[in-house]
């Protein structure tokens, strides 16, 4: 705030000092306001959330992936699987196996849900324990399909 102060020899000089006190004051009251009120605003269940780790997958020779295509087209490792009782009559071979391998399931983004099911069901007839669904990382991207 600038006022004019007489000086000695008739002149008018402006002050050229801000008053800073003011907006202090009123910084000070918005940030009691604040810290008063986001405690009251932010009510939520209290709940113990699962600890995530995002572990990279470690691909072995011994490692399977079954892939589902957006038609309900199952694949084998890259080869086109003719039937179920294919998919099934290979799931059991590989279940005697010791260590017992671990089956991928790469499951297209517009694959109907049943196909997977299907996948699923005759992994378990077949007796495997281990099964993991392969995705691709989000990258914070959210709402917009990535390029593929």
């Amino acid at each position: 705030m600038a006022m004019s102060v007489p000086s000695g020899e008739g002149e008018t000089r402006a002050m050229s000092n801000i008053n800073t006190t003011p907006l202090v004051d009123v910084m000070l009251v918005l940030l009691i306001i604040f810290l008063i009120t986001i405690p009251v605003i932010t009510k939520t269940v209290k709940v113990t959330l699962p600890k995530a780790v995002n572990i990279p997958t470690q691909t072995k020779p011994e490692n399977i992936t079954i892939a589902v295509d957006k038609d309900g087209n199952v694949y084998w490792n890259d080869k086109a699987v003719k039937s179920q009782e294919a998919l099934l009559n290979q799931m059991k071979a590989v279940a005697i196996i010791k260590p017992q391998p671990e089956i991928h399931i790469r499951g297209d983004q517009n694959a109907r849900f049943e196909s997977i099911g299907r996948v699923m069901y005759l992994i378990q007839r077949a007796g495997i324990v281990k099964v993991g669904f392969l995705t691709e990382p989000d990258h914070g991207i959210r709402g917009t399909r990535l390029a593929e």
